[in-house]
């Protein structure tokens, strides 16, 4: 129990700096004086480090043991989250940034790969539902967390304050952590390293800039078109491999591979209320970074008590009715985020959310576990570095996809509103010199004053709205998204139940009566 807690806290600290810094993008680009796309660079070189590592990690934890690669992962992460907070310019803080994804790239799945080892498919819901509390719960409080500290003191105290955790971990994983299996003397597949980290990396970038410059970007295109070649090359190579890096063959197990495509859609799902909620409370409604995270506190804290108790059910339950009803209620609360308006009470969201993030407990670590329990243990390693690069990879796609769609949409609508202040219509231009009239009057201005404030305040008011609508279709995509999953989720079975299936058939064929022939000679 001792080992599980050391592996939750590093775990917990690598997941939630990456969200405490989300919020404090604008703070530091007014500290280093630097424009958005620069500042950006801080979570582009973070995912990218990590994306380049997690299909590696198979490989690391092979060669180098659990121990060494634990102990390595989580100094790597202290050393540069203390960079970061004595940074006094962007490039320090860029290179402390790089350094901590080292670390945090490492972390996820070898702390999988670790719970997988310690608990038996049979009790394995537990250990994925407490593994799910850092996966879940810390980008959840990450927001609250970070605009109370950024309200209260300096931007600095997110990455001091977690130095010292960061050294008691190292300390306790020396003392605590024991090697599972001895680690091995394997080369490195060099041209599979390069091809993955060539795939991976050009990947990624490109999505994550697709969302800003468009797909048609050329930058964007070439990256991707290089990205798929590259991972398209390298699953080639990885396949032929004796001694794959990273062993694709774990696609031959069906419910591996339905819980990845399942998975993909849920992160892209949660995503979606991560990144357009923000939006839709900072930028559009116009509250503070604290206001905001404290409305995304409830669903942390549903999250936080969730995610234990939905991997007991799983060991009692299984994975569908938990897939099933966990779906259910994501497509239904994600679809209530289509009806948003500027006047959408405040306590509304709030309830909606929490409910949603109930939902989101019971799927992302019981479906993830139904798809490892069907992995013989030598893949185990295997499985989780391929779950969480597909993951990393899901979640990168869906959030451009979600901006594009975002971004386009809200094009559309302003066309549409501006479309609808036709100058040529009476109608319009009636109610258009009234208010021009009453706002004169009451602002003791001029008509042609008035006129300017009206007409400004109009295209402002279009702007809004339109923008509320383009989050509203988004979500809808969203929503449409957690159908499907919830129709894939109807083909999952527990994977244990086969085993026992094939233990009782195995029982009724050593009971059967000897063949007539057999008794006779």
């Amino acid at each position: 129990m001792s080992l599980l807690v050391i592996l939750m806290a590093g775990l917990f600290l690598a997941i939630l700096n990456q969200t405490l810094l989300n919020v404090a993008m604008p703070h530091l680009m007014t500290e280093f004086n630097v424009s958005a796309t620069t500042i950006q660079w801080l979570t582009t070189g973070y995912m990218l480090v990590n994306g380049v590592l997690i299909p590696l990690s198979a490989f690391l934890i092979l060669r180098f043991g659990g121990r060494s690669l634990f102990v390595t992962a989580m100094a790597l992460f202290t050393i540069g989250t203390f960079i970061c907070g004595i940074a006094p310019n962007f490039s320090t803080m860029l290179i402390g940034r790089l350094i901590q994804a080292a670390g945090g790239g490492i972390l996820q799945p070898l702390v999988m790969t670790t719970i997988l080892f310690i608990f038996p498919p049979e009790s394995r819901g537990k250990g994925m539902g407490i593994f799910g509390l850092a996966m879940m719960f810390a980008p959840a409080v990450g927001p609250t967390l970070s605009g109370w500290l950024i309200e209260n003191f300096s931007w600095r105290i997110m990455f001091y304050g977690l130095v010292p955790i960061g050294v008691i971990v190292i300390v306790c994983g020396l003392f605590l952590f024991k090697n599972m299996t001895e680690p091995k003397k394997v080369k490195l597949d060099v041209s599979g390293a390069i091809l993955s980290i060539v795939g991976f990396a050009s990947l990624l970038y490109g999505v994550s800039e697709a969302g800003s410059d468009g797909w048609d970007d050329p930058i964007v295109l070439t990256t991707v078109v290089v990205g798929a070649i590259g991972i398209i090359a390298f699953i080639v190579q990885q396949l032929k491999s004796k001694d794959p890096m990273l062993d694709f063959r774990v696609f031959k197990y069906d419910m591996f591979s339905l819980s990845s495509v399942i998975n993909a859609i849920i992160t892209v799902a949660m995503f979606a209320g991560m990144f357009l909620l923000p939006i839709y409370l900072q930028n559009l409604v116009g509250f503070t970074a604290l206001q905001s995270g404290l409305l995304l506190l409830p669903g942390a804290i549903v999250m936080l008590i969730m995610s234990p108790i939905s991997g007991i059910l799983f060991d009692k339950v299984g994975p569908r009715p938990l897939a099933i009803v966990g779906l259910l209620i994501t497509a239904v609360t994600t679809y209530e985020f289509t009806t948003l308006t500027l006047d959408t009470p405040y306590i509304n969201i709030v309830v909606i959310y929490a409910i949603r993030a109930f939902g989101m407990s019971l799927l992302m670590m019981p479906i993830m576990t139904a798809g490892m329990n069907q992995l013989p243990k030598q893949l185990n390693s295997h499985g989780t570095a391929m779950a969480n690069t597909l993951r990393q990879i899901s979640g990168s796609i869906g959030t451009s996809v979600l901006t594009t769609i975002y971004t386009n949409r809200t094009t559309f609508h302003y066309a549409a509103m501006a479309d609808q202040t036709n100058t040529a219509d009476p109608t319009f231009m009636h109610t258009l010199q009234s208010t021009i009239q009453s706002v004169a009057q009451s602002m003791h201005i001029s008509a042609a004053q008035a006129q300017q404030y009206v007409m400004k305040n109009l295209a402002g008011q279009a702007q809004l709205n339109s923008n509320v609508l383009g989050i509203n279709d988004a979500f809808m995509w969203a929503a449409g998204l957690c159908v499907v999953g919830l129709v894939l989720s109807l083909f999952l079975r527990d994977v244990r139940k086969d085993k026992e299936r094939k233990k009782n058939k195995a029982e009724e064929l050593t009971l059967l009566p000897a063949p007539k022939e057999a008794k006779e000679s």
